[in-house]
């Protein structure tokens, strides 16, 4: 078969009929139709720009009561000889360890200490007026904030009355 003639038959098929379908035909739209949906969705767009949008709280964060309760409680397993003597071995070296790293931090700051007390001999001999500016306190250096107990602390017997309970639960939809 020939080029030419494979390529009649892709278009025409066995029986000469064209493959090829007519182009669709435009649907008429009516102008005032459009110009309806148009304006709709403008309004719509203006009101989602208009309110913030809500977010969704995320209800992973809240622990459900049933999980506090203190009854609750998991048995655990007793451990092999072996296992307990790796971890009191574990225990042991990471004392050592944080021991090690505590001392290297006042180290640090011992010699800190000394190299600043270094430096005001040596101001308070060049000058005294320098000397009495730097060992004066900056009060805004590290501001002092506190913040007090807004309510009392739980009453530890106290068990609340039962009633009537209103689902309040929020529905959220977008």
């Amino acid at each position: 078969m020939s080029a030419q003639a494979a390529l009649t038959f892709f278009r025409f098929g066995a029986g000469g009929r064209s493959f090829r379908a007519e182009p669709r035909k435009k649907k008429k739209v009516d102008p005032k139709r459009e110009l309806a949906v148009r304006d709709r969705m403008r309004k719509k767009i203006k009101k989602l720009e208009k309110a913030p949008q809500e977010m969704i709280p995320i209800e992973d964060f809240i622990t459900p009561f049933r999980f506090m309760d203190e009854t609750r409680v998991r048995a655990t397993s007793p451990l092999s000889f072996e296992e307990s003597e790796r971890r009191a071995l574990l225990l042991k070296r990471w004392a050592v360890y944080k021991q090690k790293q505590h001392k290297a931090e006042m180290n640090t700051i011992k010699s800190l200490v000394d190299a600043q007390e270094e430096a005001l001999k040596e101001l308070r001999l060049e000058s005294e007026e320098l000397y009495q500016a730097a060992i004066q306190r900056d009060e805004g250096l590290f501001p002092f904030e506190r913040q007090e107990p807004t309510h009392s602390p739980p009453l530890p017997n106290y068990e609340a009355p039962e009633g009537k309970c209103n689902d309040v639960t929020k529905v959220y939809t977008q």
